[in-house]
């Protein structure tokens, strides 16, 4: 027979515990053991003011941006509805089921104001990779390192064009950060080469076609990876070029050694690192392995001989041409002193036999070598070897990090401008990525017995 629909009576009073009814393998169950921000608190304290009514609790807001980041919740506004709504989000925010969701517009305030004068999220960010160190998920031995390109929050068919510069009237949040990093070497002090467009919401944001399609303007998230457990080191925002990433890898190393004593004994990338000057800093001033693809152009087209048919004597530092003939050097540096260059005996080069393949159109032959040479030497071995190959492979695990930002995280394209606000978001989307790794690898404890 049809059943009737049962109307409950209201009851007058409720027992309800949300510690009973948030799963027990839930991703914020698993996140919230490893989240503990009492020092932070203590440490932004001196940029609240004594007086006046009470503020937001600014752990609260951290928790909600986490939240935001792991579930890939980018609207602020849509995130204070789902931690109104949502029970699961309630209890990691420590909100009960009467407390208070704050405005969309608090966060704002605080990104631009208190939270980015004390630099917050990167001490959020440093927080969770020290939990991350304690529970021995980063060996430190092995680093590699990239970076991505993220969409910027500029239309790209309302670009200026770069040689035109800004327009008199543009003013903003933005601009004034575009004009404040103009002699970052990681942003405006990058290059000297004028972008083809500037966008006049964002001009920090560069404009690229390197996905090999339209052309947009972005920034860029570099990464430095353990590759043990693909665990975040470091995170830095740069302008989309490489001379700025090979930048950003020297600094995520050196504030890895010098904020948390982590020292890699070998560094894995491809040939974006591959430069012989970043080799040369690896080897000779950090000691460490070059595990990275060498960037050389040294190879020729037109058919003669190439620099890698010339073999270099260490012990007696020349080179000796195909013909077994000796190319010698005066050591003085030319190329802003990072190249030394070799010269054939003028006589043995007019008389060789082999002068149609290597100098058909000079008295003698040079050959150039960089001053760098022995660490971009040190990385070809290195490429050829077991652990060259290796390392091809472990390198992959940065990339997928990347893809998990952009597909799982839905980061891949920003929404605040500017380069602080494309480094709070990438510094808080790392600090998520490393939290669900935590709870990933290290399972929930059995529950005890009632």
């Amino acid at each position: 027979m049809m059943g009737h629909r049962q109307v409950e009576q209201a009851a007058l009073f409720y027992e309800f515990s949300l510690e009973r009814h948030i799963p027990v393998d839930h991703l914020l169950r698993s996140i919230d053991r490893f989240v503990d921000f009492e020092d932070l608190r203590r440490e932004i304290a001196p940029f609240y003011n004594n007086i006046g009514r009470p503020s937001i609790d600014p752990e609260l807001m951290i928790r909600m941006l986490l939240i935001g980041y792991c579930f890939g919740i980018r609207s602020e506004r849509r995130l204070c509805d789902e931690v109104h709504l949502n029970l699961a989000y309630r209890w990691f925010c420590r909100l009960g089921l009467d407390g208070a969701v704050p405005d969309h517009s608090t966060f704002s305030k605080n990104r631009h104001g208190r939270f980015r004068e004390s630099d917050l999220f990167r001490r959020v960010f440093e927080t969770v990779l020290r939990r991350c160190i304690r529970e021995r998920l980063v060996g430190g031995e092995g680093f590699a390192v990239d970076a991505s390109l993220i969409k910027a929050d500029a239309n790209r068919q309302k670009g200026i064009e770069g040689d035109k510069g800004l327009p008199p009237e543009a003013a903003g949040r933005a601009i004034d950060e575009y004009l404040a990093v103009l002699d970052d070497a990681a942003f405006g002090a990058a290059t000297e080469v004028t972008p083809k467009f500037v966008s006049p919401s964002d001009p920090a944001a560069r404009w690229t076609g390197a996905h090999g399609g339209q052309a947009f303007f972005a920034y860029s998230t570099n990464y430095l990876v353990d590759v043990e457990n693909a665990i975040i080191v470091d995170v830095e925002a740069t302008t989309a070029i490489r001379q700025a990433e090979v930048l950003a890898a020297k600094r995520m190393i050196e504030r890895s050694l010098e904020r948390f004593d982590l020292y890699p004994s070998r560094l894995l990338g491809d040939s974006a690192y591959g430069s012989a000057e970043m080799l040369g800093w690896l080897v000779y001033e950090h000691g460490i392995e070059p595990h990275v693809t060498v960037f050389d152009k040294s190879a020729r087209t037109d058919g003669t001989f190439s620099r890698e048919h010339f073999t270099y004597d260490h012990a007696g530092d020349v080179y000796r041409c195909p013909a077994g003939k000796t190319l010698t050097t005066t050591g003085t540096p030319v190329n802003n002193d990072t190249t030394v260059l070799y010269r054939a005996s003028k006589h043995d080069c007019q008389a060789c036999s082999l002068r149609s393949r290597c100098c058909p159109n000079t008295p003698a032959r040079k050959v150039p070598r960089s001053i760098y040479e022995g660490a971009r030497d040190m990385a070809r071995e290195i490429a050829s070897s077991w652990e060259g190959r290796t390392s091809r492979r472990l390198r992959k695990k940065i990339e997928m990090l990347f893809a998990h930002l952009k597909r799982i995280l839905k980061l891949d394209r920003l929404r605040l401008r500017g380069p602080n606000g494309a480094r709070d978001e990438f510094i808080l989307a790392a600090a998520a990525q490393n939290l669900r790794k935590m709870a990933k690898l290290i399972p929930m404890p059995a529950p005890t017995p009632a």
